[in-house]
């Protein structure tokens, strides 16, 4: 049987790929190059022709995932237009969904210990991310008096530590957590009293 890498011309995918899938399993640190590369169905040896070593490929796992989640809080902003408010909930609530449906590149981005200052690639990808959803945090907060208004950085960075902290401690099943609430109802809830203390919303919306 041909190696998958070899003879389809994307041995590097492969290797992300088997990173990605080993990375679920058992963690950023749980795995080695030589069992990457026996799940990718190539040689030890092959690896070193893409990634100097295992940091390397997460990395790079790590920027397909900022790539991708970019791309999904940007859908979510575009989605929610012309409504500032519903721009804004749509992108705390790609940050959910990103999580859900691609662990692996998750835990690479945030989980791993990569740096996102690592690679100018990588701090590009991850800075777009972070821009659509200061985009919307802006777009919000002009509905807030100038006297009253957070800096629209604080304002982003406080929804996605929200989102971040919902998804750590209840959407991905962490030892010893348990919330009798759905993950997505924490989150709308969160968002809902952190818009209502700007006034942005009102009690009975």
């Amino acid at each position: 049987m041909p190696k998958r890498g070899y003879h389809h011309g994307n041995l590097r995918q492969a290797l992300i790929e088997a990173a990605l899938q080993l990375i679920e399993e058992r963690g950023p640190m749980g795995f080695t190059l030589s069992e990457a590369a026996k799940q990718a169905g190539v040689t030890p040896a092959a690896v070193y022709r893409h990634f100097e070593g295992r940091e390397d490929l997460i990395a790079e796992a790590a920027l397909q995932g900022y790539e991708i989640f970019g791309d999904l809080m940007q859908y979510a902003y575009d989605k929610g237009q012309p409504s500032a408010l519903a721009a804004f909930s749509a992108t705390g609530r790609a940050y959910l969904a990103f999580a859900r449906k691609y662990p692996g590149h998750y835990i690479a981005m945030f989980e791993s210990g990569i740096s996102v200052n690592r690679t100018p690639e990588l701090a590009a990808a991850a800075t777009r991310a972070n821009d659509v959803l200061e985009k919307a945090a802006t777009d919000l907060s002009q509905h807030i008096p100038e006297d009253k208004r957070p800096p629209a950085s604080m304002f982003s960075a406080h929804i996605w530590a929200l989102s971040h902290g919902v998804v750590e401690l209840f959407a991905r099943n962490s030892p010893g957590r348990a919330s009798p609430f759905p993950a997505d109802d924490l989150l709308e809830s969160g968002l809902g009293i952190y818009l209502r203390g700007l006034g942005l919303i009102s009690p009975d919306d």
